[in-house]
């Protein structure tokens, strides 16, 4: 797997009148873990929107792997995965069909699909309609997506929503399995202080604005985060 590094230089976007990003400017190391924290509206989604692709920056440039989110924008979708609020799954279609699809787009085989529903628990109902599942069970066949599509950059916004105390368990494990297969993860939560022992890297957000950074062990130990989110 290619080292692939993040660097925004001013990123900035509009909303109307409203800035919700008014000019980020960070460098993600390859193969790291960085945690987004901030209050609701500092600007989190955003950012993993427009490292996505789903949005543009109207200001600034954006580059993934050295790839610009603008003018390369397949070549960055190639590499990177969003789990975002919206799950965007085929309601109509069971789990294992959901990952078939993504698995015949992606142009790979589907002999993982058995292993990956039994890794998110659920694998008892890997033939029942996304329409009878619950919030939890999307975001669980949300993130067997997100391992279906072995992204060098993984983007999870607020991965912890919806689920239980064992789907926080999977997150986790989510989280150690793609760092240890080299992939560069930006996740954006308000479940801080779990996700500071999980992360190399915070990222505190206020009103568009990088307003701290470091080492997400310090801001755990000394509360950083929290202090500047008061």
């Amino acid at each position: 797997m290619r080292d692939v590094t993040i660097d925004l230089q001013g990123a900035a976007r509009r909303y109307g009148r409203r800035w919700a990003l008014a000019g980020v400017t960070l460098h993600v190391a390859p193969a790291t873990v960085v945690m987004l924290v901030g209050r609701n509206g500092a600007g989190k989604s955003t950012l993993l929107r427009i490292l996505a692709t789903a949005i543009r920056p109207d200001r600034g440039t954006v580059t993934i792997g050295g790839f610009d989110v603008v003018r390369h924008r397949e070549d960055v979708r190639r590499m990177t995965a969003l789990l975002a609020h919206q799950n965007y799954l085929y309601e109509s279609l069971t789990a294992r069909e959901n990952l078939a699809v993504v698995a015949d787009h992606l142009h790979t085989t589907r002999d993982r699909i058995p292993a990956l529903l039994e890794q998110v628990g659920l694998s008892s109902r890997s033939d029942d309609v996304v329409a009878t599942f619950s919030a939890g069970m999307r975001k669980r066949l949300s993130l067997a997506r997100l391992l279906l599509q072995e992204p060098r950059v993984a983007l999870l916004d607020e991965p912890y929503g919806a689920l239980d105390p064992p789907g926080f368990d999977l997150v986790d494990g989510v989280i150690h399995e793609l760092k240890r297969g080299g992939a560069t993860i930006v996740m954006a939560t308000h479940q801080w202080e779990r996700s500071a022992r999980l992360s190399d890297v915070a990222v505190v957000l206020d009103q568009g604005l990088v307003t701290w950074q470091g080492p997400a062990a310090q801001a755990l130990e000394r509360e950083t985060a929290r202090g500047l989110l008061s």
